[in-house]
């Protein structure tokens, strides 16, 4: 795998083979705190024995003593940490609290020869030169790799990585409105603005009430301008955006599960019959019937629901199944796109 296989995108590792890892490699910063933690511990193990090397070394002559201190020496920085890295399949004290940890080219544990070949390099690239030749050679690598890893074939990777943040879901669409648009078309609705109804139906919930109004009712403006759809008097501008967007869904479940997608409103689909809707206003045949005035309660009104539009309660009377309005002619005050306006 080459340097140039993981500069390809921001934390993606890819082989030759064109197959991605899901590795994260590590950053300096983590790397040297890293290092930093570890030479601490194992420079204060070093000191503790020292002293207890002193204690038993003081009947030895001088030449006995250095061979003694040497070898302690030896161990301690160049030994402890390559058995470290060996035992715990490449995480060290350091790494283990920085949350990193070496692993192969091809993602596998590391094994005594990889864990040699750092330990030897790292005397010369970290100790004997205080890390800046480790440190030049991982700014250098596009996956900050020092001279070690290069030749070891290992990797130092992030084994904590952040959970995006799953979007909230976007709203059920309301029930009196549900299976009402069947007979719409929506292919002459472009993408840019399909994605855009989603985006506000998925964050409607963290926009101010009159903003989100204001919006919803652009966005269903548009909708309606494509698709030639005759709205229902008192339609919540969000409710009427949320029926859409199930529709659509409906029909791309119907298509890829065999369902014919020229299914005529009305006609069983499984051996279920598909609730009548409103669709375009044809010349001559009047408005197809549609449910009453009632829904979501606007912005900056008591009651209602924000979310899924009940039908009121009125009278203490359970609510009713919604039926055609009647004959009379809506009142002058009612809005001209047919949504409900806000308080």
């Amino acid at each position: 795998m080459s340097e140039a296989s993981a500069a390809g995108g921001a934390g993606r590792l890819v082989t030759g083979e064109a197959v991605e890892l899901g590795l994260h490699p590590a950053k300096l910063p983590s790397r040297a705190l890293a290092a930093a933690l570890d030479g601490v511990v194992y420079i204060g193990g070093y000191l503790v024995v020292s002293i207890v090397l002193m204690v038993a070394t003081a009947s030895m002559d001088e030449a006995a003593v250095a061979a003694v201190y040497v070898t302690s020496l030896v161990l301690v920085l160049f030994g402890v940490p390559i058995a470290v890295e060996t035992l715990t399949r490449g995480r060290s004290l350091g790494k283990l609290a920085c949350g990193l940890r070496v692993v192969r080219d091809d993602g596998g544990p590391i094994r005594f020869r990889h864990a040699l070949v750092r330990g030897a390099v790292g005397v010369v690239e970290i100790q004997m030169f205080l890390g800046v030749i480790a440190c030049i050679a991982s700014l250098v690598s596009a996956r900050g790799r020092r001279i070690g890893d290069v030749f070891a074939g290992t990797l130092v990777v992030r084994e904590r990585i952040p959970v995006p943040r799953s979007p909230r879901p976007m709203p059920p669409a309301p029930p009196w409105l549900a299976g009402q648009l069947a007979g719409v078309d929506l292919s002459a609705v472009p993408e840019g603005l399909w994605l855009a109804v989603r985006q506000y139906l998925s964050r409607m919930h963290q926009l101010d009430p009159q903003v989100g109004w204001s919006m919803a009712e652009r966005l269903a403006g548009d909708v309606v301008a494509c698709t030639g759809a005759t709205v229902p008097e008192g339609t919540p501008p969000a409710g009427f955006l949320a029926a859409v967007v199930a529709e659509r869904q409906a029909r791309d479940a119907r298509r890829v599960f065999g369902a014919p997608v020229g299914t005529p409103v009305g006609a069983p689909v499984d051996g279920v019959a598909e609730p009548g809707g409103f669709g375009v206003a044809e010349p001559g045949k009047g408005r197809a019937p549609v449910p009453p005035a009632v829904g979501w309660v606007a912005p900056g009104t008591d009651g209602g629901v924000r979310g899924d539009a009940v039908p009121p309660v009125r009278g203490g009377q359970a609510p009713q199944e919604p039926v055609p309005p009647s004959s009379t002619s809506p009142s002058s005050s009612s809005s001209s796109t047919g949504f409900a306006p806000p308080a």
